[in-house]
């Protein structure tokens, strides 16, 4: 082991690169879904090797070979654990096959950048100390912050969730959230690092008994009984429809498949929709407007009977002969629209083109076939129905993002008694991407202690608790009727009442711990 320091330590050009590279993308396998997290000791213990062989020369120097080594460590990490966005660009045929390239290595380059910045600001914060794994904590949990907020935010894969995918592990993201989450992933998988210093093995042993401590909090709070909201019958339907066959000339096909789902027997209490309080179909489920084809809704009145149905749907604003579409939820009782969501936090490239003026005269268009690509909604809101606590409707990706979320909801009058996530995951096809989102989705409900009704395409569907436990499940890749009753909610959860606060706290304290471990050189 000690050979195998040294020779991380004095490594210099491409075996350096590569060192770095493969120790990213080995720490992928942390990850949904192998969620291997052991695998994170590695890249976190190389982190702490290459940063200690980042020494020498000028500060400038110095600081250029933490970064490159970051940004290789990156690249890794981000390689392997995005690869399946490859997927998307063949899902509709190969008209984006050009942008592969883009996707599949462009975007793991940029997102690199920003751990090339957390081990610059990590070295300069570096010391000979022990306590140099808090200023790798202090460093990277800051940069991984700062990528899911600017530039729209993109908090896919944070370093977090090597321990937010894990259901014991990750329960106290009820107390500090995914960027706490992360400060503890660096800490925990960066001391073994330590272990070769003579008379150094405090930290960690104590990383080994915090993660310790992590499990038996995880296993306290699973140990809570189930509760549900009385008379509520949910039925979550998983129509497993291929991106190209989503064409406005199959309209009729489609619709009928989902009535034909949405009625069908499952169990002798569940006969079909007479027996279904609230149905729930996913994101985008009509090839066109839904509110103007009087006939598609004439059919789910006669058809849908008294059930009450939460559904994806694609909504026009029309002004003469200019219109704006939205991406929604929309729910409808008795063939009327009752109330819509519009998505507020939209895809860049996916639903909208940024720099549109730009980029659209290079022949570059968004990936939902929209003139003009997706209008992004106003303001968040709740939605309503007979039967029902408040929902807090999230339509795809939006589901990924912590603070944003905790924002919405306490920017409403009411706590919502669950959150709604309706997605199509179609495009990934049986890839990682779909059990990424569903791990990040599932967070959401340990930090918020509100339960998930998350309605997919393609997969995965599943009612969850607020402990992040699945109560109804369909797997990826099949078509398939999900019954179940809605849990109830958690009294706000410490993460729900100080969203930021609290993980601002264990930033500063692993911050003060590495400035400390300075003074003390």
């Amino acid at each position: 082991m000690f050979a195998i320091s040294q020779y991380v330590l004095l490594a210099d050009g491409w075996p350096r690169r590569l060192i770095a590279l493969l120790g990213g993308a080995i720490g992928a396998l942390a990850l949904a879904p192998v969620n291997f997290f052991p695998a994170f000791v590695i890249p976190m213990v190389l982190s702490v090797w290459l940063l200690d062989g980042s020494a020498g020369g000028s500060l400038f120097l110095s600081l250029r070979r933490a970064g490159e080594a970051g940004w290789w460590l990156g690249l890794g990490y981000f390689l392997a654990g995005l690869w399946w966005l490859g997927a998307a660009f063949f899902a509709d045929g190969d008209q984006f096959a050009w942008a592969l390239p883009l996707g599949v290595v462009g975007l793991p380059a940029f997102l690199a950048f920003f751990t090339a910045l957390g081990f610059v600001l990590a070295r300069l914060l570096w010391s000979s100390s022990p306590k140099r794994i808090f200023a790798l904590a202090a460093a990277l949990s800051f940069s991984e912050w700062l990528r899911g907020s600017i530039l729209t935010g993109f908090p896919w894969n944070d370093f977090g969730m090597v321990l937010g995918g894990n259901l014991h592990l990750a329960q106290t993201a009820s107390i500090w959230g995914l960027y706490g989450l992360t400060i503890l992933s660096v800490l925990i998988f960066a001391s073994p690092a330590l272990f070769l210093e003579d008379g150094k093995k405090t930290l960690p042993a104590a990383g080994v008994i915090l993660l310790g401590l992590l499990g038996l909090f995880g296993a306290f709070r699973l140990s809570a009984p189930e509760r549900i909201v009385k008379g509520a019958h949910l039925r979550l339907i998983q129509p497993n429809v291929a991106i190209a066959d989503f064409r406005a000339d199959r309209k009729v096909e489609l619709v009928e498949q989902y009535l034909s789902l949405s009625d069908r027997a499952t169990s002798p209490d569940r006969n079909g929709i007479a027996d279904i309080t609230h149905l729930f179909w996913p994101e985008s489920s009509f090839p066109f407007i839904l509110t103007e084809d009087g006939q598609a809704l004439a059919l789910l009145a006669s058809r849908l009977q008294n059930a009450i149905l939460f559904t994806g749907a694609a909504r026009a604003v029309r002004d003469g002969r200019n219109a704006q579409y939205f991406n929604s939820i929309q729910v409808l009782a008795g063939g009327e629209v009752k109330e819509s969501y519009d998505k507020i936090h939209l895809v860049p490239f996916g639903e909208y083109l940024p720099f549109a003026n730009v980029i659209s005269k290079l022949g570059v268009t968004q990936f939902v076939a929209i003139p003009g690509g997706f209008n992004a909604g106003r303001s968040s809101r709740l939605l309503t129905a007979p039967g029902l606590p408040p929902l807090l409707p999230l339509i795809c990706y939006e589901s990924i993002f912590p603070n944003e979320i905790a924002r919405r909801i306490d920017g409403q009058a009411l706590r919502p008694g669950a959150m709604l996530n309706v997605t199509n995951d179609g495009w990934f096809g049986m890839t990682s991407g779909p059990y990424q989102h569903f791990a990040q989705s599932r967070l959401r409900s340990i930090e918020q202690g509100l339960p998930l009704i998350r309605v997919a395409n393609t997969g995965i569907s599943a009612i969850i608790d607020p402990y992040g436990r699945t109560t109804a499940f369909a797997p990826l890749g099949v078509e398939a009727v999900i019954d179940g009753e809605l849990p109830k909610a958690l009294p706000p959860t410490f993460f729900a009442h100080f969203p930021i606060l609290i993980p601002l706290i264990l930033w500063l304290s692993a911050l003060l711990a590495a400035l400390n471990g300075r003074r003390k050189v």
